[in-house]
């Protein structure tokens, strides 16, 4: 089984560093950094951060909007697109098993994209320390959770909809909704909710936080000002009754339980259909 697993990472590392989307996420990764710490290195300040610091939170909330897309891109199209080449009947003839195939790739996927951003923030903190500012490395850890965890979730997602998916034009769609769905697409769902329906506050909260997007955005505010005074009454009622170390558990907690979910229902597919 440790041949079979080693077999299988090496073919995934192959295809990964022959795929434009790692390059091209690596690339964003960069221009972000530079970006953000070029404009937090100033005389300002945002909820109490300088510095190096308001660069990390900023860079932090960005990526919550990049990161889904590139992970779903990064899974999305594995099924259809080697059973359109055939390389997935190759494989599946080969003494091997799918689940461990679908777990590895997910594995190596989430490993391209989860590593770069690690490097990006450690390199982000260590600019901010050379100029002299006050690294806020528990933010670091916590944004790196909270990131780590929403590349998991939507890598598995993608890897949901890659085994639902008959064709790759069909999976493209499929992750672009998934994606528009996640960062835009439920908000103005709710605030429709909310102007048409008097629901109550802990209804719409609920609503809201079934959105890994969305409980990645608070957690990750959560770290920066823990009473949430930026939302208003709706923060207060928020910091009062999960405090900030529940926010921040709900945003790492809830992608993974989201994921494990995505991930359980594309082995069951890709294990029990017809995947060639």
């Amino acid at each position: 089984m440790n041949a079979e697993l080693r077999a299988l990472a090496t073919l995934e590392q192959a295809e990964l560093l022959r795929s434009r989307w790692l390059w091209l996420g690596c690339a964003l990764y960069a221009a972000l950094a530079l970006l953000f710490v070029g404009v937090g290195l100033r005389e300002s300040s945002v909820l109490g951060f300088t510095g190096v610091g308001r660069a990390l939170f900023s860079l932090s909330h960005a990526l919550v909007y990049l990161l889904p897309l590139l992970a779903l891109f990064a899974t999305g199209p594995l099924v259809p697109r080697a059973r359109e080449d055939g390389s997935l009947e190759l494989l599946l003839s080969q003494p091997v098993s799918r689940a461990h195939h679908l777990g590895v790739a997910l594995a190596v996927r989430w490993l391209g994209l989860a590593a770069p951003l690690l490097v990006l923030f450690l390199a982000a903190g260590a600019a901010g320390a050379l100029f002299g500012w006050p690294v806020p490395w528990g933010f670091v850890a916590q944004a790196l959770a909270v990131c780590s965890a929403l590349l998991f979730a939507f890598a598995a997602l993608g890897l949901a909809l890659s085994c639902s998916a008959r064709s790759s034009a069909h999976a493209l769609a499929a992750l672009l909704l998934a994606w528009f769905a996640a960062v835009a697409l439920l908000d103005f769902g709710l605030i429709g909710i909310l102007l048409r329906w008097q629901l109550a506050p802990q209804a719409v909260l609920v609503l809201a936080a079934l959105n890994p997007v969305e409980a990645a955005r608070v957690a990750l505010l959560a770290g920066a000002e823990p009473d949430l005074a930026t939302l208003g009454p709706v923060g207060f009622y928020l910091a009062d009754r999960l405090g900030p170390t529940g926010l921040v558990a709900l945003g790492v907690g809830w992608p993974l339980v989201f994921g494990g979910l995505a991930l359980m229902h594309a082995l069951r597919r890709y294990c029990r259909d017809d995947a060639v």
